[in-house]
């Protein structure tokens, strides 16, 4: 019995030998991968490697990719580890027409720009250059824009800084729709209304308006055009209850003790 327990011991051996040095041989390989990854990450980090190499921009609609990315300073020798993505953030978003920016890595050495513009609301007309007007009321000086824009309505007649602000902040509250209907909007202040507007419409209407809250009076424009024949034009009065005045007769939705009101 002892005799036989001994020959299968003898006979496991080789078998216990082979496992052993498998296993030593998977850790050999492990150890060596190990210490080459580390070489290839040590490498890596201080060499040229890990630097940025590319820049994409996405998200801008009127500033050029190249300005963005020369804020950025991020393709001068910059690690892809070592930017301060904070003071790149605030560098792009200090720039007049950027509302917000982010950024993100993609490997092996790109980094990506997004960002959001404000919202461009009107254009002011100065010396025959249509100058872009921000959602924030600022206006855009570095544009040589001399042919009319119509992706925006044109303002006359704003010359304070404060006016056009509050001009800005009424054109954003607009829909797109609606707004997308305005030609120009001209500011001709009355005596007993200094911040009187007229307000022309690409289809062809004039509105008499004031600039305090209107957004919220031009809202049923589209309601009040439904209701008029084809071929009528004048001006619609929407100040408090708006009423139709034709160019060549009265004209009255709400009827003659609206227009009265209105003065």
């Amino acid at each position: 019995m002892d005799e036989k327990k001994v020959v299968e011991i003898e006979g496991r051996i080789p078998t216990l030998k082979e496992k052993r040095k498998q296993r030593a041989n998977r850790r050999l390989i492990v150890y060596v991968s190990g210490f080459f990854l580390l070489m290839t990450a040590v490498i890596y980090f201080q060499s040229s490697f890990s630097y940025v190499k590319s820049v994409k921009v996405y998200g801008n609609e009127h500033v050029m990719d190249d300005e963005l990315i020369g804020l950025t300073h991020l393709l001068d020798d910059v690690s892809m580890w070592r930017y301060d993505a904070s003071n790149i953030v605030n560098s792009l978003e200090a720039h007049p027409e950027i509302k917000e920016a982010s950024l993100s890595r993609h490997l092996p050495n790109t980094v990506v720009v997004t960002v959001e513009e404000y919202s461009r609301v009107a254009y002011v007309n100065e010396s025959g250059d249509y100058l872009p007007m921000l959602e924030t009321g600022g206006i855009l000086a570095n544009t040589d824009r001399t042919e009319r824009p119509y992706d925006a309505p044109v303002m006359y007649g704003f010359l304070e800084n404060d006016a056009l602000t509050e001009m800005a902040v009424e054109l954003t509250k607009l829909p797109e729709g609606l707004h997308q209907r305005i030609s120009e909007v001209h500011l001709v202040p009355a005596e007993n209304d200094p911040q009187q507007l007229k307000v022309f419409m690409n289809d062809g209407f004039e509105v008499h308006s004031t600039m305090g809250n209107f957004s919220e009076r031009i809202a049923p424009y589209p309601t009040i055009v439904s209701q008029l024949d084809r071929d009528a034009k004048g001006i619609i009065h929407m100040r408090m209850s708006p009423y139709f005045e034709s160019y060549t007769t009265d004209e009255s939705i709400e009827g003659e003790d609206a227009g009265e009101s209105e003065g």
